[in-house]
């Protein structure tokens, strides 16, 4: 009787062992061996890229690879040329809740810091609220203003400018 026991209670094990996980996420245990550190053993949880469309991010191709909304001169509001690009990334955003975006809000140099900073903020907070009127979780996007601290572009012309008024779109691991 035992020798029947011990096989059966063997696959009761197994099978209560099975990943609860979701295919959301993969977990796997990591062993720490920095030095200094405690050598413990850490659970380090990936989203999968089984049928999520992770790689699409970089496929240039991709409309999800265009992470830049630009605006007009001392505006917030979405142009509709830009709607087709925050339609998809909110789509992405649905398929894929564990994913988290931030989005920075861009001004060109003209205009005092102040007022850079708080239309930075009003640009970032355009995008993010598009998105999630599109569906996105407000808890996946953050938006922030960078005011003019990260041009694109030095160049004292309209064009140069025009590249520096943008909302720019970073995924988690890209912040």
């Amino acid at each position: 009787m035992k020798k029947l026991a011990i096989p059966a209670l063997l696959s009761v094990l197994l099978a209560a062992c099975g990943s609860t996980g979701g295919p959301e996420q993969t977990a796997a245990k990591v062993e720490d061996r920095a030095a200094g550190s405690g050598a413990g053993v850490a659970t380090v949880t990936a989203p999968s890229m089984a049928g999520s469309g992770i790689a699409a991010l970089t496929d240039p191709n991709n409309i999800l690879s265009k992470r830049s909304v630009y605006f007009d001169f001392d505006q917030f509001v979405i142009k509709p040329e830009a709607k087709p690009l925050v339609e998809a990334h909110a789509k992405f955003l649905v398929a894929n809740p564990q994913m988290r975006m931030l989005i920075q809000g861009n001004t060109d140099e003209r205009g005092s810091r102040e007022y850079n900073l708080a239309l930075g903020q009003k640009r970032a907070d355009a995008v993010r609220q598009a998105l999630v009127l599109l569906g996105a979780k407000e808890g996946q996007i953050e938006s922030v203003s960078l005011g003019e601290e990260k041009p694109r572009c030095a160049e004292q012309t309209e064009a140069c400018f025009a590249q520096n008024r943008r909302g720019d779109m970073l995924y988690s691991g890209e912040f």
